[in-house]
């Protein structure tokens, strides 16, 4: 049997140019469970309807599970010169059973068998991308626990703001991921819809059953317009741009770790599994996967940048540019993958200087808006009139050089004699418990989000 299958129309035999720009076998073999999984729904469709009889769908069937076999032990490797994982697996099962392979296409176009295929795989990785993510998670969720009353300096334009606690910000993340978890299980319910059976674009005169299909392979239901189905990669869009995502907020955490593993900020300590030393500088202990994670972001970034520029221009139906839907796709599901299942091995080990965390708030004067509030709430200050009375007392603990809570009442009564009262008010640990505001830092409410993040868990893992 010809590996040009597809040929009845071309009678001289193509360009090798061609045939290298135009064979996807090295990329789209990581189709072939989807698409033997796929062939084997679609003969037991054509089998119930009469299309072919029971003789022909017993030995495709039993062919395709051999086809699987062998490329499983690789017995069958995938590396002939095969336009495509659907012709390959079709060649072979032909091969292997003669004349009853070659019914196995009718009522099917590659159009809409690759379209199944590409789904299929899709929509497998967007629900394991979101174990993996509820396993972060839960990680988040346990240093969070650990360290709900753990000093952290809060940061705005990577300057000293105001007192939070470290599981605070772990759980800022943990909302992040979460968010990331709920785009990827709602892309994979809205995009559950089944292509089979739409053939090349309008559908086939056969009397098929798309609803069976569609049940087989774990579709809610066929798609609705068959014109619309076999040139849609939305759904592969929408798993591209959630992964960028994922991976903007990974190297969003990855540069934190990186800035706190550093002797400057010293918070917290990589293991030495997820470090490297340097080839010529002994001392060196490099943070090579959190910066690697924060690299492999701009991939996942121009993998969805490619994909949309792709179909921005494509008519309907089906263009053979969308042969370049699927490497960016491969990609991205493996990068976002590994970073996961690395970055949640990472946080598990890391270790948490506490010391330095409650000693880097001793500077920055982060108590200086409970000060102002202090003002406005006990002496009824207008809030600006406060504001610019402690910009004051910062510039004189400036000249003391000691941090704004260490200003004994003389100091503070020396700038406002109105303030003199209010030492003792500005210790950091009681400026992050006094904001006790829902979502707010205080060890109370840090572990009221730790409890409904761990109820959302439970309710999401049943």
């Amino acid at each position: 049997m010809s590996k040009k299958i597809a040929s009845a129309r071309i009678n001289t035999e193509s360009s090798e140019l061609l045939k290298e720009l135009n064979n996807s076998l090295p990329f789209d073999r990581e189709l072939y469970r989807e698409d033997i999984r796929g062939s084997r729904a679609h003969a037991r469709m054509l089998m119930k309807q009469g299309i072919i009889s029971p003789e022909d769908f017993q030995l495709i069937d039993e062919g395709l599970q051999k086809v699987l076999e062998e490329i499983e032990s690789g017995v069958f490797g995938l590396d002939g010169d095969d336009e495509d994982i659907h012709m390959a697996v079709e060649r072979r099962l032909t091969e292997l059973v003669g004349d009853a392979g070659k019914r196995l296409h009718t009522a099917r176009s590659r159009n809409d068998q690759v379209a199944v295929d590409f789904r299929m795989y899709v929509l497998r990785h967007n629900l394991s991308i979101a174990e993996l993510l509820k396993d972060l998670i839960a990680s988040f969720l346990q240093v969070a626990k650990e360290h709900s009353d753990t000093l952290l300096p809060g940061m705005t334009h990577l300057q000293h703001a105001q007192p939070t606690n470290f599981g605070y910000h772990m759980m800022a993340y943990a909302s992040m991921f979460k968010r990331d978890y709920e785009r990827f299980v709602d892309s994979a319910e809205r995009n559950n819809l089944s292509p089979l059976g739409c053939a090349a674009l309008a559908g086939t005169p056969h009397p098929v059953d798309r609803r069976q299909t569609a049940e087989e392979l774990g579709f809610r239901e066929p798609t609705l317009n068959c014109l619309d189905t076999v040139s849609d990669r939305d759904f592969a869009l929408e798993i591209l741009f959630n992964i960028a995502t994922l991976m903007m907020h990974i190297s969003r955490l990855s540069e934190e770790l990186i800035l706190w593993s550093t002797s400057e900020f010293g918070f917290v300590k990589l293991s030495d599994k997820h470090a490297t030393g340097s080839s010529i500088m002994p001392q060196k202990k490099n943070p090579d996967i959190p910066e690697l994670l924060r690299g492999k972001t701009g991939r996942a970034y121009g993998n969805l940048m490619s994909l949309l520029t792709v179909m921005k221009g494509l008519p309907l139906a089906y263009n053979k540019d969308t042969q370049e839907d699927k490497e960016g796709v491969f990609d991205s599901v493996r990068t976002a993958e590994l970073s996961l299942r690395v970055l949640r091995e990472m946080i598990d080990e890391m270790t948490v200087n506490v010391e330095a965390m409650e000693a880097a708030c001793m500077k920055g004067h982060l108590t200086a808006t409970d000060l102002a509030d202090w003002l406005v709430k006990e002496k009824g200050l207008p809030f600006r009139d406060a504001y610019h009375i402690v910009g004051n007392v910062v510039n004189r603990a400036e000249e003391l050089g000691k941090d704004l809570s260490e200003l004994s009442a003389e100091e503070l009564a020396q700038v406002d004699e109105r303030i003199g009262e209010a030492e003792g008010l500005l210790d950091n640990r009681l400026s992050m418990n006094a904001r006790r505001s829902e979502g707010g830092t205080a060890t109370e409410r840090t572990l009221e989000q730790i409890e409904k993040m761990e109820k959302w868990l439970s309710s999401v893992s049943s």
